[in-house]
């Protein structure tokens, strides 16, 4: 692999904005889409559990439904793809037999093989659930997979606007979530700029580096 320059990630970091008017008329092509569903699979989690789904809605039908559970925020209809992350609720024995079987099959080895592994990931679950922190730990680790799609998309040039604004109840049941194991968190546009877009053209406001970032 061929790593991007510093410079290259940079100027991507500070070009990437939270779009507040999208183009509705421009479309990610097939292939950047392709590279930014596989930047959400290839997430990282805790474990390597993956405790989540992430729905893609490109029905415009379903978007409009979903908008006025957005408090109306038209980035949900003139975005090219929304993206809906949802956590895997109530993980146990199942999810983590599901993830050593898949580990076993990428790895070319057995489930035998994995047994401990599987033992200590349930043990993690279990304590996290005793302990009532199982929930905030699931949720915790969407923001990891959305902050990956972000950067990703930042640095194939294709603008982004994560959102927390909406109603979870209510994209669940547009969605088809209500009563499953899944249920959303926050939601992300992707897609290209209006270039009318005040924010567009706005400075990125940020404290400096010896505000935030202490050496020890």
């Amino acid at each position: 692999m061929t790593p991007i320059t510093p410079e290259t990630l940079t100027a991507a970091l500070q070009w990437r904005y939270a779009v507040k008017k999208f183009d509705p008329t421009r479309k990610i092509p097939a292939e950047t889409w392709s590279a930014l569903e596989g930047a959400l699979v290839l997430s990282p989690s805790s474990i390597g559990l993956q405790p989540w789904r992430f729905f893609v809605v490109t029905d415009p039908t379903l978007r409009a439904q979903l908008r006025p559970a957005a408090w109306d925020q038209s980035q949900v209809t003139e975005c090219s793809h929304f993206v809906v992350f949802a956590v895997r609720k109530n993980l146990g024995a199942e999810h983590v037999d599901r993830h050593v079987a898949r580990m076993a099959e990428v790895r070319g080895t057995t489930t035998e093989a994995l047994s401990r592994f599987g033992q200590m990931a349930l043990r993690n679950l279990d304590q996290a659930r005793a302990e009532g922190r199982l929930d905030m730990w699931q949720t915790h680790q969407i923001y990891i997979a959305l902050g990956s799609f972000v950067t990703a998309a930042a640095v194939l040039g294709v603008d982004t606007c994560a959102m927390e604004g909406f109603e979870p109840a209510k994209f669940d049941e547009i969605l088809g979530l209500a009563g499953t194991d899944y249920s959303s968190v926050v939601a992300c546009a992707a897609g290209y700029r209006d270039p009318n877009d005040k924010y567009a053209h706005t400075k990125k406001v940020r404290f400096k580096r010896e505000d935030v970032i202490e050496e020890r």
